[in-house]
């Protein structure tokens, strides 16, 4: 599989736990004490998938995240949060951070391996879906490409699946329990206000042209795409 994880935890035990982990599940996995060195890591070859611990000793993992999603070079990876702090206050700080999914400690190994393996395939293009274009929004599922009358616009994996799902649904009032379905799929922890936090991520990303108008919030309905 040849699948590179960068793994930034500062406690060793833990570090080795999840590295054992993802060598049995066929991943291969570089391990990061604190955030110095995983930007060295990052810049030296960017991972497929980041697991992320929140406190480290040189700065916080909710920063790093913060100036990986910045930056369009690491926008598009996807970070799995680890961390401790179990609030949903805290869980919502973290995907406010630019984080695609949350894991608290203490852990279970399969399910971590389960949460990976669904990140990585919501990163992973839709070889079988058609380019999708309303109002001179593009998205192009099998290039990971989506543009603003033309101006590329930069999407975390998590962000271009729900555009993609909105955008395969035009007109429809899309509630938060479905989008939960058909873009985390099988996450079953995550809450449904996890939804409004990346609707507001994505109304960001697409703002410079203007297209984050075309996400309209239905009182309690949910969100739909406009068809122009």
């Amino acid at each position: 599989m040849n699948t590179q994880i960068l793994v930034v935890e500062d406690e060793p035990a833990i570090g080795e736990l999840i590295a054992v982990n993802l060598r049995h599940a066929g991943f291969s996995p570089t391990l990061a004490p604190d955030v110095t060195s995983a930007r060295r890591h990052i810049d030296a070859a960017l991972p497929d998938l980041i697991v992320l611990d929140w406190m480290l000793p040189d700065a916080s993992g909710i920063d790093l995240a913060r100036r990986l999603r910045a930056e369009s070079r690491t926008r598009e990876v996807p970070i799995l949060m680890l961390t401790a702090r179990a609030q949903e206050s805290d869980k919502l700080s973290g995907f406010e951070a630019g984080a695609d999914d949350y894991v608290t400690k203490p852990f279970s190994p399969r399910e971590l391996i389960a949460r990976v393996r669904a990140l990585l395939r919501r990163a992973s293009p839709a070889a079988n879906d058609e380019v999708v274009e309303i109002a001179g929004l593009r998205l192009d599922p099998q290039t990971f490409r989506v543009t603003g009358d033309g101006t590329p616009i930069s999407l975390s994996p998590t962000e271009f699946k729900l555009l993609h799902y909105l955008m395969k649904n035009p007109d429809r009032v899309l509630s938060r329990a479905r989008l939960l379905d058909k873009v985390w799929g099988d996450h079953v922890y995550i809450e449904e206000r996890t939804v409004d936090v990346h609707v507001r991520r994505l109304r960001v990303a697409l703002q410079p042209t203007g297209h984050d108008r075309l996400i309209e919030t239905v009182r309690g309905g949910g969100y739909r795409a406009l068809p122009a």
